[in-house]
């Protein structure tokens, strides 16, 4: 479904991703994991077009989308929330999934994983607590309802892949269970998902296959059993 190829991004004159490589697939929920710095956020956010890369290529369902502006990609069907949610914070709930439903309509139908049902049916079938808040404001949310409405807001344009950034940063651990259900939902619907995840062991809850970075490179790739079992993976995560 997704696949970059030595992709090298720069944050202003700075080299923050090297050569990287990664690929996900039909219905898989990938998780990129790596301390703080390593290069996570700017994969995420080069994927989503929001930084460019310098070099390298990348692909969403067979079409090339190097090139592609941002909202482009959105309408390929590429879903994204942000590290810090990025809520319109005077716009209430409803206002902020009504913002993506508008910007869904010139896309081709069918271009999202869900199947079936309304918008509205596939958000408050994953997060149920979200249709009590959505004629509060966005400045009047919890850091955790931020997140929520934030992953939420991003299948409102029915997409077939979700990014998430940081998904469960911050967030208590009763939360954090909360969000990995959710996440499960999710791929339950036939969407795929590219998570950014600091923990290793959060990470491992979660994931079909996990890529761990270091210093804008893939140091590893395979399954969460394996990285658990890879000794040089757990130093570089652990610090």
């Amino acid at each position: 479904m997704l696949e970059l190829e030595r992709i090298e991004t720069y944050r202003g004159a700075v080299p923050v991703l090297r050569g990287l490589s990664l690929k996900v697939n039909d219905g898989e929920a990938i998780v990129l994991v790596g301390r703080n710095g390593a290069g996570k956020t700017t994969t995420i956010e080069t994927i989503m077009g929001l930084l460019p890369s310098r070099a390298g290529s990348m692909s969403f369902r067979g079409t090339t989308i190097t090139k592609l502006p941002a909202y482009k990609r959105a309408l390929l069907g590429i879903g994204y929330a942000p590290e810090d949610a990025g809520i319109f914070p005077e716009l209430s709930v409803a206002e902020n999934f009504h913002i993506c439903e508008w910007l869904s309509k010139p896309a081709p139908k069918g271009n999202g994983g869900a199947d079936g049902g309304s918008i509205e049916e596939r958000i408050f079938g994953v997060f149920p607590e979200v249709k009590a808040l959505l004629g509060r404001t966005g400045q009047h949310l919890s850091g955790g309802q931020k997140k929520m409405v934030a992953v939420a807001r991003a299948m409102a344009l029915s997409p077939s892949i979700l990014l998430l950034d940081e998904p469960f940063e911050g967030l208590a651990p009763v939360v954090v269970t909360r969000f990995i259900e959710a996440v499960k939902k999710i791929k339950a619907m036939g969407i795929s998902l590219l998570i950014a995840e600091s923990n290793l062991m959060t990470a491992i809850r979660i994931a079909d296959r996990l890529y761990a970075i270091d210093r804008g490179e893939i140091i590893f790739a395979g399954t969460p059993q394996e990285a658990v079992k890879n000794p040089d993976v757990m130093k570089t995560l652990r610090g």
